[in-house]
This record gives C-alpha cells, structure tokens and sequence, in this order.
C-alpha cells in the first residue's frame, strides 16, 4: 500500500511539476522479502585446499529474497559460529529467483597449536534459519572435521570470488 502511494506521488509529481523544477521522479527501490528456509537449498563440499569447505545456498522460489550477508556455519558443540572475514556487519544479500550465492570456510587456522575435532558441521543461509547438518565423512574428513579459529567469507556471487577472498585474507 505504501509503495503504490509513493509511486502514485511520484507519477503525479512528474505531470504536475516541469521538468525545470528539479524534482526527482525515479522510482523507489523494492528491497527484496527475506528468504524462508524452505526456499533455499543449502550445500556444502571439500574443498582442494586443506580444512577449507564450500557452501552454497540456491534460491529455488519464484522471487528474489535476502539472507545476512554471512552465512551461519557452526561446528558439531563447539560454541560459536565461523567468524567473517574480511570483518563487518550483517547486512542483506541479494539472492535471485533460480540464483545461488557462494562462501568459502576455513575450518582450521593454519598457525594453530590447539585444534578440536567435530563430526559434523551445520550451515544456514541467515541466522533465523535452523540449518542443514553435514557430517565430517560427507565433506571428505572421515577422521573429523578440525577445527579452531573458523571463519567464512561473506556470500559472494561465484565460488571462484568467495575462493579468492578466503585466500586473501587467510594466506
């Protein structure tokens, strides 16, 4: 109801003021529903790279949808989910209908003189969602998953960039 009146506005504006007036006319900006869990179909594989794993969401609706810019990925009990890098806030992250959005994770600090070993790990496109759990044996860690100091990047648009970032920002 409230973009129908704002577009109406805008469109009155438009004929009713010359063009010399300097009133803008664009029409506002739809911010996209956030996605439901349902909607989305979450992956996660081996990676070539050692304690690294990649995650997808596809957005299977019929609609564009947002999740958090990070995704969730949390490991068997430990506490706390895989930090983002580089650092920064949640924010929305556009996923197209039939799109999909890509993240790297780095399970395991490659300076780390401590480690946990974890038989699954659960990743969720947004933090409102429960998730989808994958045991170590399906991402190529029979013995477990290692774990200390995660982090993930930020979802990116193809899994090359979110490569890319990870590896620039993890050595």
């Amino acid at each position: 109801m409230r973009i129908r009146t704002v577009l109406t506005l805008s469109a009155v504006l438009a004929f009713a003021l010359p063009a010399s007036a300097g009133v803008a006319t664009a029409s506002p900006a739809v911010t996209p529903q956030a996605c439901r869990e349902h909607s989305l179909t979450v992956a996660a594989r081996a990676s070539d790279r050692p304690d690294t794993v990649r995650i997808s969401i596809r957005n299977h609706g019929r609609h564009a949808c947002v999740v958090d810019r990070v995704p969730t990925v949390v490991f068997g009990d430990l506490d706390g989910p895989a930090l983002p890098v580089p650092d920064g806030t949640s924010a929305p992250f556009r996923v197209p209908a039939g799109g999909t959005a890509y993240a790297a994770v780095r399970t395991l600090d490659p300076a780390a003189t401590e480690l946990r070993v974890v038989d699954r790990l659960t990743v969720a496109g947004d933090p409102a969602h429960r998730g989808r759990t994958f045991g170590a044996a399906a991402l190529g860690a029979p013995g477990g998953i290692r774990v200390w100091e995660p982090v993930t990047t930020r979802w990116h648009r193809s899994a090359a960039s979110a490569d890319a970032v990870l590896a620039r920002h993890t050595g």
